[in-house]
């Protein structure tokens, strides 16, 4: 028989990551060798443990997915990653396979599915949720430059044009400049619109 396929886990969501594990590894040729709740914690985890598939979620403290799975392919290049995530956001999706990512699926998929994700990740096939994988072709790449992408991040906890330029060390005028660009490219109404739709589109990443 072969060994197990070895698995690292990280999700920030004690919950979530322990009902992973737990329905992972009721999989007789699977094995759960490393659990953390931190993306920054991801590459260590993962000298320390050599898994053959890590499952990462994208929203974390410390450094989100997509970021721990460039990491990781520098840092241990045999190790396959997968996506495992709340957000399917379409801009999620393509920074992910950008980074190295060879699978890209949502935390409801079914556990049986999930497993088999698992094992054709660890087999070098791209596995990619199929709805996500349209919605992505459909959404395209983000259209925000990076200076309105930092604006609209910082523009996110609702603080005024003064805020968001003392935080990104600009003037005020050139915050609206931007935020109205910003505005444009999303066919957004308003500020907080703009942020909306750059979220759900996963192009606030990062």
């Amino acid at each position: 028989m072969n060994a197990p396929i070895r698995l690292l886990l990280a999700d920030d969501q004690a919950l979530v990551r322990g009902a992973l594990a737990a329905l992972l590894s009721l999989e007789p040729d699977l094995e759960v060798v490393s659990q953390v709740a931190r993306g920054d914690d991801v590459v260590a985890a993962a000298l320390e443990h050599r898994p053959d598939v890590a499952l990462l979620d994208v929203e974390m403290p410390g450094t989100d997915g997509i970021a721990a799975a460039a990491a990781l392919a520098t840092a241990l290049p045999s190790c396959r990653v997968l996506i495992v995530t709340t957000f399917g956001r379409p801009g999620y999706l393509r920074r992910a396979l950008a980074a190295g990512a060879t699978g890209f699926v949502v935390k409801d998929t079914p556990a049986a599915q999930l497993a088999d994700a698992v094992r054709r990740v660890h087999a070098g096939l791209r596995v990619v949720d199929p709805a996500l994988a349209v919605e992505s072709l459909a959404a395209g790449t983000s259209p925000l430059t990076d200076r309105e992408h930092d604006v609209l991040r910082a523009a996110r906890s609702g603080g005024t044009v003064a805020d968001v330029a003392r935080a990104l060390f600009l003037s005020e005028g050139t915050v609206r400049n931007y935020l109205s660009a910003a505005i444009g490219k999303t066919g957004a109404r308003t500020r907080a619109e703009a942020v909306r739709i750059a979220e759900e589109n996963g192009w606030l990443l990062g």
